[in-house]
């Protein structure tokens, strides 16, 4: 009877070390990723909706609809911009990346441009025009 008690006690030892250490490598994958990002672009006027919204449509051809309650955006319509702002959502935007790098790597031939939601904290001009 002891010796049932002490193999399961072992055995709860080993699944709840091997929960911790799983843990330990998402937490650090995770954290991998910023929460914020810097992405250089044309900012536009979005079409429809909220007079605050705003495209940015960075150089490697990812979409941003992005905000922001820090900057004037709208005098910066039709530049081109270096935006640092907040991702919305992060945790599954990050999944969303990994799943388009995991069939990167396995050669899979998808639209691979990203589309994703920032709140924008900071902006530079890098061009009076946007690059066509």
């Amino acid at each position: 009877m002891q010796r049932i008690n002490v193999l399961l006690l072992g055995l709860i030892l080993v699944v709840f070390g091997s929960s911790w250490i799983l843990a330990q490598n998402s937490d650090s994958d995770s954290k991998s990723k910023s929460n914020t990002r810097t992405l250089t672009g044309c900012l536009s006027k979005e079409e429809a909706g909220n007079s605050k919204e705003f495209l940015l449509t960075a150089n490697d051809g990812s979409t941003w609809e992005v905000r922001s309650d820090a900057v004037s955006l709208a005098k910066h319509v039709g530049q081109t911009v270096t935006a640092t702002g907040v991702v919305k959502n992060s945790t599954a935007h990050n999944l969303k990346e990994d799943a388009k790098d995991a069939a990167a790597d396995a050669h899979m031939k998808k639209d691979t441009a990203e589309h994703g939601h920032m709140t924008i904290t900071d902006v530079k001009v890098e061009s009076e025009s946007c690059q066509k």
